[in-house]
């Protein structure tokens, strides 16, 4: 895969547009609980495959770790969706979604702000999947 491509791509526009469908509906100013179910309905809509808030687990040298770490969606079975209602998103948003991906073992993670006045939504890979197949 080149450089230049996106992972992903129509499944990743599709959830984007589903989120912008919620925010031009909604606006800004909700709680995230809002945002996720009304995100639910759109998912159910466009017909996204999605889980919501399913627990994955960390692995310390092969070991499950007990703590649950729990991302408001997953779609495709391939793409932790993070959600947040914030006014700017922060660095530990970032590190919180790219965490999950991390911990899914997943290529792809979205975030997605519904608090400020346009949808904000960033990509973030899982930079070490990435860098074993540029190895």
């Amino acid at each position: 895969m080149s450089s230049n491509q996106l992972i992903y791509k129509e499944e990743s526009f599709k959830i984007i547009g589903a989120a912008m469908a919620v925010h031009r509906w909604l606006g800004c100013g909700f709680s995230e609980k809002v945002y996720q179910d009304a995100l639910e309905q759109e998912f159910i809509a466009q017909n996204i495959p999605y889980s919501r808030e399913t627990s994955i687990h960390a692995k310390y040298k092969g070991v499950t770790l007990k703590t649950e770490f729990v991302p408001d969606f997953i779609c495709y079975d391939k793409i932790i969706v993070e959600l947040k209602a914030q006014k700017e998103l922060e660095d530990q948003h970032r590190s919180q979604t790219i965490n999950y991906v991390k911990i899914a073992d997943f290529q792809l993670g979205l975030l997605i702000n519904f608090g400020a006045p346009s949808l904000e939504h960033e990509r973030m890979l899982n930079v070490q999947y990435h860098n074993s197949f540029n190895s």
